[in-house]
């Protein structure tokens, strides 16, 4: 069950206010016995709660009394306190990482060779994006027929994300499709594409028909392939991704020659 401490008050605390709303307006001896809060307590939790802005009092009587702000406006405050904690804990957090991003580094596999894989659609897609965000310098991507089993519009706009901030970062892109793929994407896609990316210095995409297989080439030394399923053309497969710089350089030499005879791309032509 929802709790007062869920929004960060004290068991005390708790206790006091829900008793204060039962007595009304009373004094702190009269509210350690009705909130069962120790009377050696009681005063460090009520300046707690008028801290909080949950209780008022009435200092002008005597003996001094205590009362609840109403619930409303006492839970709206409790809220806001607590969305204040996590702005300023989300900040905090992001300071740490833009710290460790600049001291931590991924060292080269120790034979210069590695692989791993992704089965199913959203873990392939997944692994495709963060290989896509851990780029550096340049990018190959090349995507042939459509992607039998994914849902080419999330894919799009995700990689087109993805795609965005690694320009950000200075990191030079090449795209490669097949006129299938082009008639395929979402028109949102095509829209982000023409008003956000075509200008943008660093990114090119051009397409060539007989463009079969979807693969990404990344900083050369790693290779990003798409493999489509064996036995359903209506389910996702794998993303399988080799970090190898020999082989990375091999694909990239037979993607040179078809990337200088296709032409550039133009949405709504």
């Amino acid at each position: 069950m929802a709790s007062l401490r869920d929004l960060g008050l004290s068991e005390y605390e708790a206790r006091a206010y829900r008793a204060l709303l039962r007595t009304g307006p009373t004094t702190a001896k009269d509210l350690s016995r009705a909130s069962e809060v120790p009377m050696g307590r009681i005063y460090d939790v009520l300046n707690s709660l008028e801290q909080h802005d949950l209780v008022r009092s009435q200092a002008a009587s005597r003996p001094k009394k205590y009362a609840a702000v109403e619930p409303d406006a006492a839970l709206d405050r409790l809220l806001e306190e607590k969305q204040r904690e996590l702005e300023e804990r989300a900040e905090q957090y992001g300071e740490v990482v833009d710290e460790l991003s600049t001291e931590l580094d991924a060292g080269e596999p120790v034979d210069g060779q590695f692989w791993t894989a992704a089965v199913g659609g959203e873990d392939a897609t997944d692994l495709l994006l963060e290989r896509i965000a851990a780029a550096e310098r340049r990018m190959v991507v090349v995507a042939g027929a459509p992607a039998t089993g994914f849902d080419l519009g999330t894919i799009g706009e995700q990689v087109t994300e993805e795609l965005e901030a690694a320009l950000d970062r200075g990191v030079e892109v090449r795209v490669l499709l097949s006129p299938e793929t082009v008639d395929a994407l979402p028109r949102s896609v095509g829209r982000r594409y023409t008003s956000e990316l075509a200008e943008v210095d660093g990114f090119e995409v051009r397409t060539s028909p007989g463009v079969d297989g979807t693969f990404n080439v990344f900083d050369e030394i790693e290779v990003c392939i798409e493999v489509p399923h064996p036995l359903s053309a209506d389910e996702p497969f794998a993303m399988i991704d080799v970090k190898d710089v020999e082989f990375a350089t091999s694909v990239k030499e037979q993607f040179e020659p078809r990337w200088a005879e296709a032409e550039p791309l133009t949405f709504g032509q």
